[in-house]
């Protein structure tokens, strides 16, 4: 416990919790889009209880750290992969990062195919096939892939379990507390949304290349997000701001529009 009022200690909370905090962005977003599916009285309820099942997972696996670093040992060999300079090698950790992101990339496709063929605009018919519990199994599914990445992400830079359980603590309060306003968001804002789509799927072929070790770095993913998402969020003012002009003015509009 002393180590936390040490400065090396206070400062490896503070980067190892900001570290998480990016690092669940993406499943927040996923939570958001499954829980959004829903019916309205179970959206909450579908968040929060992904969201804590997410905390207990990782802090249990925290204490499995030697059993991670285990599945980073080598199961078996595809040799044609010499050929294209990728590792042949393939471990439990590999295996897990190919299925996840494998699913998360269909997931995301078929939410895209959903949209775009307009399937999710009858209100009845948006929440069939769906129940609270396959929500939530496909958010636990995904909250394991993703926990890889942070748990592998905590012990690289922390030793002290006690900090890494503290940090992945605040850095899941963080994402319940925002969940709700980010879910809304996504939801009411369908460019946003398909923009979101866009992202998952992108994480997921990350995950993939991953799994063949091909390493990308991460600060280059997301700061493509980012700029992608300044970019939309830039668009929906300048929207608001011509909508809030034609409805104000709407002789100009008129005139701009005989002209």
């Amino acid at each position: 416990m002393e180590v936390l009022f040490t400065s090396a200690g206070l400062i490896s909370l503070l980067t190892l919790t900001a570290l998480e905090i990016v690092l669940g962005i993406d499943n927040v977003i996923f939570i958001s889009i499954v829980s959004n599916k829903l019916p309205a009285h179970q959206k909450d309820k579908a968040r929060t209880l992904g969201i804590l099942i997410a905390l207990v997972v990782r802090v249990a696996l925290l204490f499995g750290i030697t059993w991670i670093i285990g599945l980073k040992e080598p199961l078996f060999s595809l040799g044609f992969l010499e050929g294209l300079n990728m590792d042949p090698h393939f471990s439990g950790r590999d295996l897990i990062l190919l299925g996840g992101g494998l699913f998360l990339i269909a997931k995301s496709t078929a939410e895209i195919h959903d949209k775009l063929e307009g399937h999710e605009e009858g209100g009845a018919a948006k929440t069939v096939g769906l129940t609270l519990w396959k929500a939530i199994v496909q958010i636990v599914l995904i909250d394991i892939v993703f926990s890889f990445d942070s748990i592998l992400t905590a012990v690289g830079l922390v030793q002290e379990i006690l900090i890494m359980i503290i940090a992945v603590v605040i850095a899941l309060i963080v994402m319940l507390v925002f969940s709700k306003g980010i879910a809304d968001f996504v939801e009411n804002h369908p460019t946003i949304k398909m923009l979101a789509l866009s992202f998952l799927v992108l994480i997921g072929f990350l995950l993939v290349v991953e799994a063949f070790d091909v390493h990308v770095p991460k600060g280059y993913i997301y700061f493509s997000m980012a700029f992608a998402l300044l970019v939309e969020l830039l668009n929906l003012r300048m929207r608001k701001k011509t909508i809030k002009t034609q409805l104000t003015h709407p002789e100009t509009e008129k005139v701009k529009v005989d002209q």
